[in-house]
């Protein structure tokens, strides 16, 4: 079994809310009885997750002398899901998807910010290709804050055909494009949809733009000439929010 540590009070927490049954080990500094910490193995004894008390150099040795603020957790690595789970997903669902696909992020704190916005947004899934993109790293958990655990997170071999099969579904693809003559705020994001954003710096691919029903831009009013793929991906999923209430 493949396993990964976590480390950080405000990761942990979330890890023993989200996904108690991820966590393998739970080490805590001993003698440290703050309010914070009590709060951690207040949680940790509801989820019935037991944990050791041990001296801050075996934390230092766990985190590689990362910020583990006296906690670290020893987790199962967290499995990637395949397109046959959104096809189970879509199959059964019963309201309009809301779905998030990114072509080729490969920042892991980029691809954890989206997926802590996806959840914030009520996303169903995020798509991700499996080549030339980043996977589900213990960073980009520790980044999203838990919604790597609530947001299903899948990874398709092929990625033009995984959006042309959501098309025939009847899932309207609306991609990003700094050159699509429309705005975000022009076009209606409401019914099954697909928001599609690209990588950090190259945006969407070409086989992936052409797959896409519609593309849309972010007005920009100020000098710089695009934004951070995760800002990008919480500027159109709230659009798509506020239009789908």
């Amino acid at each position: 079994m493949k396993t990964e540590y976590f480390f950080g009070l405000h990761a942990v927490q979330q890890l023993l809310e989200t996904a108690p049954q991820q966590i393998l080990e739970l080490y805590v500094l001993r003698d440290r009885d703050d309010q914070r910490m009590q709060q951690l193995l207040d949680t940790a004894q509801q989820q019935n997750v037991a944990y050791q008390d041990v001296p801050r150099k075996t934390l230092d040795k766990l985190a590689d002398k990362g910020r583990h603020q006296g906690v670290v957790a020893r987790c199962k690595s967290a499995q990637l899901l395949d397109e046959n789970a959104l096809w189970d997903y879509l199959d059964n669902a019963t309201q309009a998807p809301l779905l998030l696909v990114l072509d080729g992020v490969q920042d892991p704190h980029n691809l954890g910010a989206c997926l802590r916005t996806a959840d914030a947004a009520g996303v169903q899934a995020v798509i991700v290709p499996k080549d030339r993109a980043v996977g589900l790293s213990a960073t980009v958990r520790k980044v999203a804050s838990g919604a790597a655990e609530s947001v299903p997170l899948l990874a398709v071999t092929n990625l033009a055909r995984c959006l042309r099969e959501l098309k025939e579904r009847g899932v309207w693809l609306v991609g990003t494009a700094d050159e699509a003559p429309e705005t975000l705020y022009q076009v209606k994001l409401e019914g099954p949809l697909a928001l599609v954003l690209g990588a950090e710096d190259t945006g969407l691919r070409r086989l992936t733009r052409e797959t896409c029903d519609q593309l849309v831009h972010i007005p920009m009013r100020g000098c710089v000439e695009s934004l951070n793929v995760s800002v990008a991906t919480g500027i159109c999923l709230f659009e798509a929010v506020r239009q789908r209430v």
